[in-house]
């Protein structure tokens, strides 16, 4: 925001594509207190083994670390969370020795801007045992279907909800609930301060999840929930019927202002698991997932 500061060498926004970035983290251990808040959040049962989320939250440094690259076209403040895709080829132990890596793809065209991709793998003595794809929007400078921020974005994800959404007109900003259950249609209430106790625990503390006056100046009327804790509930509520080798993907079609009453659902078709979180109002999508069991520990079905 500083005139010349893209000039810098240490300042994202110098350069016009994605750099060749491959960053590298060895002898990483959890800390199980870390575990255990993150847990707590996002609602799953403590265990002896990381909840397959938590791997983003150890690759996320340096997530930030390629886009603070100066020769990245732009910053990490601002950016939406889209698209997310997690392979568990096996369940990982508190007590074991993580590599985290971490690269970037190309820019894409998006209808509401720009998207990019970073690609996270965890090794556990040169097994590749966890990996992610995490597709990033940069909104603006689209193509001729780009909406404004307060348009439709049921169709084009990463959006702003529009004006009357129950997300956003939601009046509770204290006592919810964050309670999971694999129930059919449970409803989840979600409160203001959901993205700053997510935000604590993961690290992400992109203006956009911490409070209304950050999130404005980037097209939402409040502050919304992070797309990888959206989708770490929904997990937290499918636990125990995760297998130990599973693929599990989600696209986040509308964010969720807070706070926000919505509605989480689920359906069996055969071992695979289709689910969704819905508006509780307005029944629009927010979050569309699925997961399916690895048929050999190393290929998703």
């Amino acid at each position: 925001m500083i005139p010349g500061a893209s000039l810098l060498p240490f300042v994202p926004g110098r350069g016009k594509e994605i750099p060749d970035i491959d960053l590298t983290l060895a002898d990483v251990r959890v800390d199980r207190d870390k575990v255990t808040d993150y847990a707590t959040v996002c609602g799953f049962a403590l265990r002896e083994k990381l909840p397959p989320t938590y791997p983003h939250v150890l690759a996320f440094p340096l997530h930030m670390a390629a886009m603070a690259d100066g020769r990245f076209p732009f910053g990490a403040v601002g950016l939406v969370h889209i698209e997310n895709r997690i392979v568990q080829h096996r369940p990982i132990a508190l007590g074991e020795e993580l590599e985290i890596r971490v690269r970037a793809r190309k820019l894409e065209p998006h209808p509401r801007g720009r998207t990019f991709a970073l690609l996270s793998d965890v090794v556990v003595d040169g097994e590749r045992v966890w990996e992610a794809i995490s597709t990033m929007l940069r909104r603006g400078g689209g193509g001729p279907a780009e909406a404004g921020p307060s348009g439709d974005s049921t169709q084009a994800t990463g959006g702003a909800a529009m004006p009357g959404d129950s997300a956003a007109s939601s009046p509770e900003a204290s006592g919810c609930s964050t309670g999971v259950s694999s129930a059919p249609g449970i409803g989840w209430r979600l409160c203001s301060d959901l993205g700053r106790r997510y935000a604590a625990v993961s690290g992400d503390r992109n203006p956009i999840h911490m409070h209304p006056l950050a999130a404005k100046p980037f097209g939402f009327s409040r502050a919304i929930a992070h797309g990888m804790w959206t989708k770490a509930h929904c997990l937290a509520a499918l636990e125990s019927r995760l297998p130990d080798a599973f693929s599990v993907e989600v696209r986040f079609r509308k964010p969720i202002l807070l706070p926000a009453r919505v509605q989480f659902a689920s359906a069996a078709q055969g071992e695979q698991i289709d689910f969704a979180v819905k508006d509780a109002k307005r029944h629009t999508t927010h979050l569309e997932g699925r997961m399916r069991p690895l048929d050999d520990g190393r290929n998703p079905k």
